[in-house]
């Protein structure tokens, strides 16, 4: 019997490894069935270049659970190890001490195995003693027996063992003993060991049989040993894509479409990336990508392997030059990876890209369910922006797609304004912007809709992007100044006229929370309503986008809508009405008018001196002037609200602009619906 030390700098490494490593310490499973896997792989390489000469048989991992005795054992039939090997790869373990190897791998536990060589020793995070028994595949080779409780101290003897191979037995710690119920073992295959290319069995196969599962004489396989992604495209059928995402993302709806990555060069990748619906909501499930290297799964928090917005797609991805344990800013630090999400980008847009142009029909039925995957994508990631400018569509009210090309050709000779920019007119509510979409659709323009959640950063980045564009919302002002084509007619009525009109809608206005109205008077089409309700495009932009955001949001959200209530002084009720106040107050309003023009008067000509200049008696006077303004406007005002009041019909027309643009609610709306029976 040999005995002796394990060659560690420090005689307190496994209580080290225990500690440490405990939260994670389902992954010791994963590693040694992975190195079960590798053992076997091997065998199968010598075999292959003739070193090895004898039988390969089954090859297969088999995990056994012993439950009187307390054991896990790991087995395989592969290379198996020496008293030789045992002391070179079990017996030494490199690293330098306890304290600086707790400090440097903090952070990530994970970070220990592998990169030290410590996947065996993980077993120790779950086990009092750990036995190895082994027959190494050489001739003449002695079976060999290593077993430590957990101390630098370990036996060492040769054995009797009948089949070349490794068995690895865990005798689990007390406070471990889920690790010996089937169904935490299984479990944890199923999660780690899925698609491992090596057979892992864990039992038997069961049935029912009189009133009670029993086992058959069947290895319950756990694992497929040729997954979807390791097979060329050429060999497989939709039916077959569909039904390996099934697999692994049970309970979903089928995927839009999928790509198949299959990369030798510069680094070695393959996968499958599906395209999962994503509708207009933004409850949006990630870590749905299964990270594998070399078949054994990873992670599936890819978000240092492939860019955010692709965490939005599922699938799996497969790559031997991602490290199988790793930190995330290892992740994020490495020109592999870098290259290989670089990589994925770009056969997404590829994709969609040979989708849109081949198939368009397809395309096009799939596009709102893709659209705030592409429209996230074009936000987040340069790159893909670029390359989706190619493909992503507009919508318009009419239900028709069109690329931006074919779009700008559709609209230039109708939407372009005085300045020779293109403007493109665009709803957020179908129902809601009825009357502008309406409008618009009448002056010959088209309106695309843009009411998703990530739209109003969308038209932002748009107009960036293309040369000489702009997106107005049709609802943002009347239609004939949607597009300036520098042929505004000026409303024909008096100074006076304006006046009286703007104060007295504007004292109708009702009071809303958050809500500022300007009254404006223009020139319209006869047959245009007579009153229109309108929101400023750049500040209610604003808000949309700070909506999605955090301080910026909160400090946008503070302030008021910016709402235009214009009169159509084309109109013949608003003409009828203009006239009826005219008739009434007009000469009153014109003689304020006339006296205010002339303390305006004087104050203009004192506010053109210096401040050091103006005599004691100018400060006076203009003192007294801007207060005598003041005190003639609200005396004007005041006079035209009176007589507002006694006329229901300004407020019906402010009302009807409220209703139309949901903003008449509560006791408004009761108002409303009074006075128009009255008014009936």
């Amino acid at each position: 019997m040999q005995k002796g030390k394990i060659g560690v700098s420090t005689d307190n490494i496994f209580p080290v490894i225990k500690k440490f490593l405990y939260s994670d310490h389902e992954i010791f499973l994963r590693e040694l069935v992975s190195n079960a896997v590798d053992a076997t792989q091997k065998l199968r390489t010598l075999s292959s270049i003739g070193e090895f000469k004898g039988e390969l048989g089954e090859l297969k991992v088999t995990i056994s659970i012993d439950k009187e005795n307390g054991t896990l054992t790991v087995s395989d039939r592969g290379i198996g190890m020496t008293a030789d090997d045992i002391d070179r790869y079990i017996n030494q373990i490199a690293f330098s001490g306890a304290e600086e190897f707790l400090k440097k791998y903090k952070d990530t536990a994970n970070s220990i195995i592998g990169h030290f060589g410590l996947g065996f020793y993980s077993a120790f995070m779950v086990s009092k003693k750990v036995e190895i028994r082994s027959l190494s595949w050489q001739e003449g080779a002695k079976a060999v027996a290593w077993t430590c409780d957990g101390s630098p101290e370990y036996e060492m003897q040769e054995i009797e063992k009948a089949d070349r191979g490794t068995d690895i037995v865990l005798y689990i710690d007390d406070d471990d003993k889920q690790f010996l119920e089937k169904s935490t073992i299984d479990g944890l295959l199923r999660k780690y060991c899925r698609f491992l290319p090596v057979p892992v069995v864990s039992g038997k196969e069961q049935e029912w049989k009189d009133g009670k599962y029993v086992d058959t004489d069947r290895d319950l396989v756990i694992n497929s040993t040729a997954p979807l992604w390791a097979r060329k495209p050429s060999e497989l059928t939709d039916e077959d894509y569909l039904k390996f995402y099934r697999e692994i993302q049970p309970g979903q709806d089928d995927p839009l479409f999928w790509i198949h990555l299959n990369v030798d060069y510069p680094f070695t990748l393959t996968g499958i990336l599906y395209f999962p619906k994503i509708r207009s909501n933004f409850d949006i499930n990630r870590n749905r990508i299964q990270l594998y290297c070399n078949q054994v799964f990873v992670t599936d928090s890819v978000e240092g392997v492939v860019p955010e917005f692709l965490t939005l797609l599922q699938g799996v991805l497969d790559s031997p030059d991602i490290p199988l344990n790793v930190s995330r800013s290892y992740l994020q630090a490495d020109t592999a990876v870098k290259k290989i999400s670089s990589h994925i980008t770009k056969k997404v847009a590829s994709r969609l890209e040979e989708i849109a142009k081949n198939q368009p029909d397809e395309f096009q039925k799939k596009w709102n369910d893709i659209r705030l995957f592409i429209e996230y994508g074009m936000l987040t990631d340069e790159k893909f922006c670029e390359a989706a400018l190619k493909f992503m569509l507009l919508e318009d009210t009419e239900d028709q797609y069109y690329n931006l090309e074919d779009y700008r050709k559709l609209i230039e000779a109708t939407q372009t304004d005085k300045d020779g920019n293109l403007i493109v007119l665009y709803a957020t509510d179908k129902d809601a912007q009825y009357a502008y979409i309406e409008a618009a659709k009448q002056k010959g323009y088209n309106v695309v809709m843009l009411g998703g959640q990530l739209d109003p950063h969308i038209v932002g980045l748009l107009e960036q992007k293309q040369e000489k564009t702009r997106f107005v919302r049709v609802d943002s002002d009347v239609v004939d100044n949607l597009i300036d084509k520098g042929e505004t007619e000026a409303a024909d009525i008096t100074a006076t006229e304006r006046v009286i009109a703007e104060a007295m809608f504007r004292s109708a206005l009702p009071k809303l929370d958050k809500a500022e109205f300007i009254v404006a008077v223009k020139a319209l089409a006869a047959d245009a309503d007579p009153v229109v309700l309108t929101q400023h495009e750049f500040m209610r932009r604003m808000k949309d986008m700070a909506a999605m955001q955090g301080s910026m949001g909160r400090f946008y959200g503070e302030m008021p809508d910016s709402y235009t209530l214009t009169l159509n002084a084309a109109h013949p009720l608003v003409k009828r009405i203009l006239d009826a106040a005219t008739g009434s107050v007009g000469e009153k309003v014109d003689a304020s008018e006339k006296e205010l023009s002339s303390v305006n008067d004087t104050i203009a000509t004192i506010d053109k001196k210096k401040a050091e200049e103006r005599t004691d008696a100018e400060k006076t006077l203009l003192e007294e002037s801007r207060k005598r303004a003041e005190e003639i406007r609200a005396e004007r005002d005041k006079l035209i609200a009176d007589y507002a009041a006694t006329q229901p019909v300004v407020s019906q027309l402010i009302d009807l602009a409220l209703l139309g643009n949901g903003l008449l609610k509560g006791e408004a709306l009761s108002r409303f619906l009074h006075r128009s029976v009255e008014l009936l």
